[in-house]
């Protein structure tokens, strides 16, 4: 398609768009003095679904009328509240259903999945993972490799780019994993990198470490609602991902926890476990001894947190009646079109500045997000972005990271941004 920098353009779009209507369906932040914000940190924090206010209502008005009796007498049962979710969860990250599970939030999953599938044995030890890691995923891995007395500096192995690159080269995670072979015990990489919104490929990676007789995890944290993924068929052991970010589902929400049906009848991996992830036949027999329930389930741990649960479900009703085809689509097309409008920006202003995308322009090696090194300028063109209504989010020493979001951003929001990128050069 060929596109044009024009809010004629942009409009154009935004008519032939197919989930045009859903952006009707979210709260879009009213704080800024503009009538309208640019919002571009759904890989932060997605939009509030209106629909929110009445799940929640329904579980407070049932606690208000039935007090523990909710859990068998409200119109969705609080004892088996995450059954709800998991349908929907699965069919967005490509999953069956007993490979699913919502609970808890995301780092605590990832431990409660590193004690199953992290083991160190005799010399198979050691945990692969990418340079710049979400923070909390390295203070996870660290704090995993010391619980088994091990020091991080002999056990803990990343991957870089090369120098004078800014994203990770998959023939060097391939080949690292073919070094270390039968001392690697783990992998455990983000499936899209926060930072540069890099997307790894999953599959080939999963692969490479099953062929050397590894366990292969990940954080979806930011592919989750936003890639178009097929964990089950990928074969990937383990994964987990928030519901905050693409999946628009409150403030430090709920997570999901991915776990290969081939682990399904596994009740001899290790585990932290907890009552909730007993079998829920026999659960209230409250007998000692653990009895896992099949499948993801199993990890759970403590009763769900069912209004966390209801604004999460909200939300997956709508990803559910929108579809991760139609989402994906609009996806591409759209970060596609926010890159064309940043380049010629770029281009039109080289003479003070120019803007430098480090995310992959290969839309198979990426999602929504774009990453933007702004040569020339620093924290102050952030700030002037800002102050014109643009919700982004700044990483030192001069990247800016945006996601147009498909249910709910527009190419008219693209245009919008492009305009006061070129406003805010200092």
């Amino acid at each position: 398609m060929q596109y044009e920098n024009s809010l004629e353009f942009a409009r154009s779009m935004d008519e032939k768009d197919p989930l045009k209507s859903f952006r009707d369906r979210f709260h879009f932040p009213t704080f800024h003095e503009n009538k309208e914000v640019v919002y571009f940190t759904g890989n932060s924090l997605g939009l509030q679904p209106k629909t929110v206010e009445s799940y929640i209502k329904e579980e407070l008005d049932a606690w208000a009328k039935f007090g523990v009796e909710g859990h068998f007498l409200a119109k969705r049962p609080w004892f088996a509240y995450h059954e709800n979710l998991t349908q929907k969860a699965a069919d967005i990250v490509g999953a069956l259903p007993e490979e699913v599970v919502i609970t808890h939030s995301l780092t605590t999953n990832l431990h409660l999945l590193m004690v199953s599938f992290y083991k160190p044995e005799g010399k198979r030890t050691k945990i692969l993972c990418e340079a710049k890691a979400f923070p909390s995923d390295q203070y996870a891995l660290e704090s995993q490799v010391k619980f088994h007395g091990l020091s991080t500096e002999d056990h803990l192995v990343h991957v870089s780019p090369r120098e004078g690159e800014e994203l990770i080269r998959e023939e060097d995670v391939l080949t690292k994993i073919e070094e270390l072979g039968d001392e690697l015990a783990l992998v455990m990489i983000g499936g899209v990198n926060y930072y540069t919104g890099q997307l790894f490929d999953m599959k080939t990676i999963t692969e490479a470490g099953h062929k050397v007789g590894a366990r292969v995890g990940f954080d979806l944290a930011h592919a989750a609602g936003n890639i178009n993924l097929k964990l089950h068929d990928w074969g990937v052991d383990f994964a987990a991902w928030c519901g905050y970010k693409y999946l628009n589902s409150s403030p430090g929400g709920v997570s999901g926890i991915f776990v290969h049906e081939r682990h399904a009848e596994s009740p001899e991996l290790p585990r932290f476990a907890g009552w909730w992830g007993y079998d829920k036949e026999t659960r209230f027999q409250m007998e000692p001894g653990f009895k896992p329930m099949r499948g993801a389930e199993g990890w759970q741990l403590s009763n769900a947190p069912v209004l966390g649960m209801a604004a999460h479900l909200a939300s997956l009703d709508i990803f559910a009646e929108a579809g991760m085809n139609r989402i994906g689509d609009k996806r591409d097309e759209m970060t596609a079109y926010l890159e064309f409008v940043i380049d010629t920006i770029s281009e039109k202003n080289k003479d003070r500045c120019t803007f430098e995308i480090i995310t992959p322009r290969d839309k198979t090696k990426r999602g929504a997000q774009l990453s933007i090194l702004a040569h020339g300028q620093g924290k102050s063109l952030f700030d002037a972005l800002s102050s014109k209504g643009v919700v982004a989010d700044w990483r030192e020493p001069n990247v800016i990271r945006i996601a147009p979001m498909p249910l709910y951003n527009s190419y008219t929001d693209c245009y919008r941004f492009g305009q006061y990128l070129e406003q805010a050069i200092q």
